[in-house]
Parts: C-alpha cells; sequence; structure tokens
C-alpha cells in the first residue's frame, strides 16, 4: 500500500491558492510524495516571495523523506500565458515572435525565460505551445501559436526548446497532437478535430515530431477529441494517440504530461479517478489537478485503487516514475536552493528585455 501511495504521489502534479503552501498540500507531499507542483499567477507576488515559495515547497518535500526534490513548473509562454509579470520580463505573444521568424531570437528568448525561471527554483516551463494556427476562431490558442505554417512553428518551437534546456529548464511541447484548427475551449467543452490522417501527418503532427528530434523533454497532452484515430475519448485518455503515435510512431522517450484534469473538457465526463487512471494507461506519466484538494485526493485514489486492482499496472506506473526521475536527474539536480537576491536580480535584466523589445520590433509589435 504504501509503495503504491509513494509511486502515484511521485506521478501526480497538483496546484493550490496563495502566496505560501497551504497545509493540505503538506499533507499531500507527506502522505502520498507528491512529486510535481505548478505555480499560477495566485501563488506569485514578486521575485523574492516566489523564491521563498520554492523554498518551502522543497522543506515540505525534505520533511516528507522524498528521495528527490521537487519540480516546479509554471506556464510561462509569453503574451497573455505568463504568470510570472512584472518586474519579470514581459515577452510578446509566440505569434509575434513567429512573424520575426528568427531561430536565434526563438533560442535568445528560451534562455532568457530559463534564466529568471531557474533563479526562482522553477525547473520546467509547460512551453513552447505548438499547435498550428489554422483557425481564426480559436478561442484558446490563436496568438500563442507561431503560425500557421507547422514548419516555422517547429522550427522556431525547437530553437526556444534548446535555449530553456541548455540553460537548466525543461521545456514541455503543447497540446499534442495539435489544438489549433478547434472552435472551442477545452477548458469548458470537448473540442473536435475533424482531419484525415494524412493533413495530421502535414500540419498538427509535424512540429511534435520535429520536437521529439530536437530532444524537448516532456510533451503535454491536449483535451481534444481526434475522430481520424479515436471517436471514444480526447487524446489525453486515448492509447492509440499518446502510446501508439507518440510513443511508437515518434519513438518518444521523454515525460508526457496530461493537461489538467479539471478542464470541463475530461472532468465533465469522467471522474477524477477515472480519468487519471485512463490517462495513465493511455501513456501520460504524471498527472497534474490544479486547484481543488478533493479532486487531486480523488485523482490519486483512484490510481491507487486502480493499482491494487490490477486494472493499472505496476509496470505502467513503473516506466512513468523512472521517466519523470531521469527528467529530475537531468534538470533539477544538483539542486541548490533559490534565494530571493538571486529570484530578484534575475527579474526583468537589461539584457533580457532588449531581447523581448527585439521581438517585438522585428515581429511588427509595439515596442
Amino acid at each position: 500500500m504504501l509503495e503504491s501511495l509513494r509511486k502515484v504521489g511521485a506521478c501526480t502534479m497538483i496546484g493550490f491558492d496563495g502566496l505560501a503552501v497551504p497545509a493540505d498540500v503538506k499533507r499531500l507531499v507527506r502522505e502520498f510524495g507528491v512529486g510535481q507542483v505548478i505555480l499560477f499567477q495566485r501563488n506569485v507576488d514578486g521575485p523574492e516571495q516566489v523564491a521563498e515559495l520554492v523554498r518551502e515547497l522543497q522543506s515540505v518535500a525534505r520533511l516528507a523523506g522524498l528521495d528527490l526534490p521537487l519540480l516546479v513548473a509554471v506556464d510561462q509562454e509569453g503574451g497573455r500565458v505568463a504568470r510570472l509579470k512584472q518586474p519579470w520580463t514581459e515577452w510578446p505573444t509566440a505569434r509575434v515572435l513567429g512573424r520575426s521568424g528568427e531561430e536565434a531570437l526563438a533560442r535568445q528568448m528560451g534562455e532568457a525565460l530559463a534564466a529568471e525561471l531557474a533563479a526562482c527554483g522553477i525547473r520546467l516551463d509547460f512551453a513552447p505551445v505548438v499547435d498550428v494556427d489554422t483557425n481564426p476562431k480559436n478561442p484558446i490558442i490563436n496568438d500563442r501559436s507561431f503560425s500557421d505554417d507547422p514548419d516555422l512553428v517547429g522550427r522556431l518551437g525547437a530553437a526556444l526548446v534548446k535555449g530553456l534546456q541548455e540553460n537548466g529548464v525543461a521545456a514541455c511541447a503543447k497540446h499534442f497532437p495539435g489544438h489549433g484548427d478547434t472552435d472551442l475551449d477545452s477548458h469548458l467543452d470537448l473540442a473536435v478535430v475533424d482531419h484525415p490522417r494524412s493533413r495530421l501527418d502535414d500540419v498538427e503532427l509535424r512540429p511534435f515530431r520535429m520536437l521529439a528530434e530536437a530532444g524537448v523533454a516532456s510533451v503535454m497532452t491536449a483535451h481534444v477529441m481526434v475522430r481520424e484515430i479515436d471517436d471514444t475519448v480526447p487524446a489525453t485518455l486515448s492509447p492509440r494517440i499518446v502510446d501508439g503515435i507518440l510513443r511508437r510512431e515518434m519513438k518518444y522517450e521523454g515525460v508526457v504530461f496530461s493537461d489538467d484534469l479539471e478542464m470541463k473538457a475530461v472532468s465533465a465526463r469522467w471522474g477524477y479517478g477515472e480519468a487519471a487512471v485512463l490517462a495513465m494507461n493511455a501513456g501520460c506519466d504524471a498527472i497534474p489537478v490544479c486547484s481543488l484538494h478533493d479532486a487531486q485526493v480523488q485523482a490519486m485514489e483512484g490510481l491507487v485503487r486502480a493499482v491494487e486492482n490490477e486494472t493499472l499496472a505496476w509496470t505502467r506506473l513503473d516506466d512513468a516514475v523512472l521517466r519523470l526521475r531521469r527528467l529530475k536527474e537531468r534538470f533539477v539536480l544538483p539542486y541548490d536552493l533559490p534565494t530571493p537576491r538571486q529570484a530578484r536580480a534575475a527579474a526583468g535584466s537589461p539584457r533580457w528585455r532588449a531581447v523581448a523589445e527585439t521581438i517585438a520590433s522585428r515581429g511588427g509589435a509595439p515596442v
């Protein structure tokens, strides 16, 4: 029982409200051995505070007896999806970077993101978005995408990944197998992609292949239904898509994160425990449940029950734990606790602001 609890916790990512670590989070780390935490703007009040928050999180993990530090993550894409705002560097949208077409700028942006995040103790950035922007009515992707050209999306995405990962922060290509051509927001409902496989290969899947070849450390799935491949469940829950295409066809060996199980595309149709088991059986390695304590408990308890009744194989859990361990060994170890002074010094340095201004200028945005 204890072994299954700890392995399930190692594959779970949680979020929380507030600027300090709540008692509920401490209890989940202590009792389940939760291995990943995601921060949002609700957790942020400046560089010094974020550094102190991460120090507190790592202290909780150490006291809980975890053999590896927590993996602390954030969505820091630029544009409207940026959890760290002023005084950190404020970045133009991916679309603006795409208009510049310059891989060197994408790589410099990745380097800058890594410097600002690592100084706060954050070692995973859920970026870049490599969905292809082919639907002007898309309410959720839109200017978060580099372009409607899949090759340009792949090239700029790979360059940004190199900038991040060569400077100590893991990147994440999202949202697999492609959320660009939808007209619904999967936070609110289940979106559908209706294209033949040939079109999916040429457009939606191409950037993910390019980033897999570039060595991106992680991939995040999309809560979208791709009817051509699986017309029963969204991609996150589909073995045909996660295991079949990403793992077997693309030979991807990095960590696969599901998108947040609290999003309505999934949570309106499946309970948290059931969805977590389906996602793990599909091939996801890490399960984010980003807000609700009860949902987090239900997801982990569902996974524990599935292991014990053998509807989730130990080998599937072991594979996921091993991939997460390798990611931490590469990007988290050796771990130096962030200091408030370092976090403040890295935030919005003139060097990074100059990169942001250059991207804006060459991408045709106001500087």
